[in-house]
């Protein structure tokens, strides 16, 4: 009994090991899945800024790409006189590690990994969390005088599709708040 039990009593602390870092906590009771989010939305808000009424035209598309997922969302803005902004942004997300976690993989390492953007570098470092019915998308950039900027989305599941609450801060002061309802459009 001895002599064979002491060739495997250095495997435990591997299996120990190995557990530790294979499993993951449980979702939390509430959360719901990222696959609950995927669908077309599209929507429009109409936010007060210093020059009048601004009208914005949404359209957001939350999709799986390879283990994670991928939100694309186009924002046209109507300005006052006429004028028409136009942005669109496409972020890969791919699981954390963390439970309900995702990290952005806006660029390619040098080993050929999906990475983050530097937030150092001037670009924005980005991630994602659900929270219940609530797929949050946290955008950090630091400024050029070493501040940060924090822009966030929430998009929160209803009957009809998504609730949208957009915030800008700036050093901790609220800039921008947006508030709009996306409506689901075609199937899943």
């Amino acid at each position: 009994n001895g002599p064979a039990m002491t060739r495997y009593i250095p495997l435990l602390p591997f299996l120990a090991a190995l557990f530790w870092l294979a499993w993951t906590p449980p979702a939390a009771a509430g959360d719901k899945p990222i696959e609950a989010f995927f669908g077309n939305f599209m929507g429009r808000t109409i936010s007060s800024t210093g020059d009048g009424l601004t009208e914005r035209d949404l359209g957001v598309t939350i999709r799986a790409e390879g283990g994670g997922f991928t939100i694309d969302w186009k924002t046209i803005t109507h300005k006052p006189g006429g004028r028409i902004k136009r942005k669109s942004y496409s972020i890969n997300f791919i699981p954390s590690g963390r439970n309900n976690i995702y990290a952005s993989a806006m660029k390619t390492n040098k080993f050929g990994g999906r990475v983050p953007l530097d937030p150092l570098k001037g670009e924005p470092y980005v991630w994602a969390k659900i929270t219940g019915d609530t797929l949050s998308v946290y955008a950090m950039l630091v400024t050029d005088e070493g501040g940060y900027e924090m822009q966030v989305y929430e998009r929160t599941l209803t009957e009809k599709g998504l609730a949208l609450k957009f915030s800008r801060i700036l050093d901790g002061k609220p800039l921008k708040q947006i508030t709009g309802d996306l409506f689901r459009v075609g199937g899943r």
